[in-house]
């Protein structure tokens, strides 16, 4: 409402609280999750507590591997990476710390594997074991403690029963808050990139508006229809629960991401996409630790500047996003993941979207850089904005009819996953402030969270673009990143008392411990 009725000065006030955060807090969030990375590798691969398992120990997991990575995907990263799987390639293809140094040419062929490692880094380890060690200290300890599913109570091996107080209420308004601008920044790319999909497919040029800075975006109408289509989808598909709605919607994600990525194996520049997906990992790899604990500092020079607002741009605003976003996808990985063993968990989680990500941007980017490189795009696709280089290069890459075959395939993959995401936070909201309720139970807060996070999207998309949404959510990012903190420290507490009870003989589960006490006093 603030941003509504005092538009300018809500942006000013926004931009400067985000200039202070950010020249505060850039080293917490590149440190942090670098520090998640090394502890969710070291959760897995320690014997003794990879083994231990998230739930009963004789317990099944609920949804079979194929269902299980779906949701996971399509929960956690589709919308982002349909809109960058061609858009970060080609940004690091023009500009990155090398290209700003001067030791390479921007679009030259010496340019591409810096691009795809700076992806890679993005998109891989960080994202998803920021996520993994969310999920894992909320699901561990709620499933084998008997705890409702809620954020609160990843805490309680820490802090005990004040997180049944109002203690426990700010950390889960908290994670509302994070959870509904990371959601919200998702969102927004979703819905720009719905809306410039179905302007390529020729639904009217009523759907775009060009903008102060001359750069053709989503109009105001545009955005509303969007958002009452794609918000009343994913409340109707939030109502029929994780089961049914979410389970097959994301189903028909994977098989569509399969098909999409099979025609840019095919019909676009497969084999050099392979390349650069094997060099780009290897790249990533071996860069990792180093790039991992790069911050940047300037001491006035123009190249110093530059590269520090590089990283702020990217590097920063993801560890935000995703830190924002994983209050969201680590109850649903929670939700989703009972009956798996930590170990099981882990890589699973940290490796096959980190991987499924990389193959998608090897393919879909190496694609769309190759058609530069080659002067076939003659820049066409490098010209265009980030929510339309998708299109642009299938438009280069096919005939007309097929680019507007595919096009469709993509607005309606694009669709799905904006649906199943924004279904799945709807349900995590809800059960977050629901002290960990079964969705069920609370259908009427279902029905309200779909409209406000409708409302915040499309207020802040028409007011002040993508740019606004960002952020404000790296600002509301910045009270969960602590709580993401104790969560680390809490779910090591955790396990390594699993592990003490468990070798003196004592149950580790809620349930074995009443059937222990029950032994006991009738002996």
């Amino acid at each position: 409402m603030w941003a509504i009725f005092f538009p300018v000065r809500a942006m000013e006030t926004l931009k400067v609280a985000n200039s202070t955060i950010i020249a505060s807090f850039s080293g917490w969030y590149v440190y942090l999750v670098a520090s998640l990375i090394v502890v969710c590798g070291g959760l897995a691969l320690a014997p003794k507590i990879g083994s231990l398992r998230i739930g009963a120990p004789d317990e099944k997991p609920e949804f079979s591997a194929f269902s299980w990575f779906s949701m996971l995907f399509g929960a956690g990263i589709g919308i982002g990476m349909l809109t960058y799987s061609t858009g970060e390639p080609l940004a690091h293809f023009t500009n990155n710390p090398d290209i700003i140094r001067g030791t390479i040419e921007a679009g030259s062929a010496e340019a591409v594997r810096p691009a795809f490692m700076w992806t890679f880094l993005h998109w891989g380890f960080g994202a998803w074991c920021t996520y993994a060690l969310v999920g894992l200290a909320i699901g561990y300890v709620s499933h084998r403690r008997g705890l409702p599913l809620t954020i609160r109570s990843s805490l309680v091996p820490l802090f005990g029963k004040s997180m049944s107080g109002m203690a426990g209420h700010i950390v889960d308004v908290v994670a509302v808050v994070a959870t509904i601008l990371g959601v919200a920044v998702t969102m927004g790319l979703g819905v720009q990139q719905f809306v410039a999909g179905l302007h390529r497919i020729d639904l009217g040029d009523w759907l775009m508006a060009e903008s102060a800075e001359g750069a053709m975006t989503a109009s105001a109408a545009a955005i509303v229809i969007a958002l009452l289509v794609l918000v009343g989808a994913s409340t109707i598909s939030a109502l029929s629960g994780v089961g049914r709605g979410i389970k097959w919607l994301s189903n028909i994600n994977m098989a569509l991401s399969f098909g999409l990525l099979a025609l840019f194996a095919v019909a676009g520049s497969g084999i050099y996409g392979l390349k650069l997906l094997g060099v780009g990992i290897w790249d990533y790899i071996v860069t990792l630790p180093a790039n991992s604990l790069t911050l940047f500092s300037s001491n006035g020079s123009e190249v110093d500047d530059a590269l520090v607002q590089w990283q702020l741009d990217w590097s920063v605003f993801y560890w935000a996003w995703w830190i924002a976003f994983a209050p969201f996808v680590g109850m649903f990985i929670a939700r989703i993941s009972r009956g798996r063993t930590i170990r099981e968990y882990v890589f699973g989680v940290a490796l096959v979207p980190s991987l499924m990500c990389f193959l998608w941007m090897g393919l879909a980017g190496g694609t769309a850089i190759d058609l530069e490189l080659s002067g076939i795009a003659g820049g066409k696709i490098l010209e265009t904005g980030i929510s339309d280089q998708l299109y642009a290069t299938i438009a280069v890459l096919l005939n007309p009819t097929a680019a507007l075959v595919v096009s469709t395939l993509v607005v309606v993959l694009l669709m799905t996953y904006l649906i199943t995401s924004v279904d799945s936070a709807i349900l995590i909201v809800n059960t977050i402030n629901g002290a960990g309720e079964d969705e069920g139970t609370r259908r009427y807060h279902i029905l309200f969270w779909g409209t406000a996070l409708a409302f915040v999207v499309g207020s802040m998309l028409i007011l002040g673009g993508i740019d606004a949404i960002r952020i404000t959510m790296i600002i509301g990012a910045l009270p969960f990143s602590f709580v993401v903190t104790l969560m680390c420290v809490s779910i090591i507490k955790a396990v390594a008392f699993d592990l003490i009870r468990k070798k003196h003989g004592v149950p580790t589960t809620a349930e074995a411990c009443q059937e222990w006490t029950e032994g006991q006093a009738s002996a």
